[in-house]
């Protein structure tokens, strides 16, 4: 029977981890991490798959210490695994187990190495994202490619969406290669780094829409920090509009448009100033949620705030 250790947090480190357990790997330690309390934990525990399998685990603030080195390598691990762990490892871990580290990431390496891929996917209209799994090095995300396992995202997916699909698409790249990993037989293949790019992590200001933009930029950005990330916001003379929910009526980007918010009393649409038109589908305003119908708080018709000096 192999064995490993796995680096987990998240959907894709409760799916992961299942899937190693039914192929009849012997999980003898999950490294994971304590739930910030100031984040919503809108997904599995991994501290609860393993104490209903009876999986010693573990939740240090650094994994990347001697005692924590010490412990894996007592361990005598085939393989280490990390599923959607936040922190790198370093090399002295990756060199703890015979057989090698992987990691599954969540795009379609080398596009969208680093932080927030399925993020930085959707809000680049990307029309297909996935899971990859890879040796581990000491470079983030530029190992060699085991397998990869494709989803596509449509046009009005949220970022929370394409994640779900992700999260299976990690399950079954795993399921599909761990057999050849077990008996030795997964091809490994080195990435041409030249093909994608490393991106960083984003903050909820980075939700701030820039009204210069056509409406298919905006309907993205809408997508990529949807619920259950901060949301994508404007500020109004009267206060916050946050879009959490749009849908693109006209996609003629190129033609300058009115930069004007229209209130009809049924429904509100908007006319950024690098084109086309985008109708609010669901939003808040000042704290109060906007819905079909249109309350009384929403905005009316105005332009749209300036641009944001740098």
């Amino acid at each position: 029977m192999s064995s490993a250790v796995v680096f987990a947090y998240h959907n894709v480190g409760v799916r992961c981890l299942r899937a190693l357990l039914a192929g009849g790997v012997d999980v003898r330690l999950v490294v994971t991490h304590e739930d910030d309390p100031g984040e919503r934990i809108w997904f599995s525990s991994v501290r609860q798959l393993c104490a209903e399998n009876d999986i010693p685990c573990i939740a240090p603030d650094n994994a990347n210490t001697p005692e924590i080195e010490a412990r894996v390598a007592a361990l005598d691990a085939d393989f280490l695994f990390s599923f959607y762990y936040r922190h790198m490892l370093k090399s002295p871990l990756l060199q703890c187990v015979r057989r090698g580290a992987y990691n599954m990431h969540g795009s379609l390496l080398p596009r969208y190495r680093g932080r927030a891929p399925v993020n930085w996917a959707v809000l680049h209209g990307e029309r297909e994202t996935g899971a990859t799994l890879h040796q581990m090095t000491v470079k983030p995300d530029n190992g060699p490619i085991v397998d990869q396992f494709a989803v596509p995202i449509l046009p009005d997916d949220t970022a929370q969406e394409v994640f779900q699909k992700v999260t299976v698409a990690a399950e079954l790249c795993l399921t599909r290669t761990l057999p050849k990993l077990i008996e030795g037989s997964a091809e490994h293949r080195t990435q041409d780094l030249t093909q994608g790019a490393y991106f960083g992590g984003r903050r909820a200001e980075d939700g701030r829409i820039d009204w210069q933009q056509n409406a298919r930029q905006i309907h993205n950005l809408v997508r990529a920090v949807s619920r259950p990330y901060p949301g994508a916001f404007s500020d109004f003379p009267a206060g916050r509009l946050v879009l959490w929910r749009t849908r693109v009526i006209d996609d003629q980007g190129l033609r300058e448009g009115s930069g004007m918010l229209a209130n009809d009393g049924d429904c509100i649409e908007i006319h950024p100033r690098g084109g086309g038109i985008l109708r609010v589908l669901e939003g808040d305003f000042c704290g109060l949620p906007l819905h079909a119908g249109v309350p009384a708080q929403a905005p009316g018709s105005q332009p749209l705030p300036a641009p944001t000096p740098d």
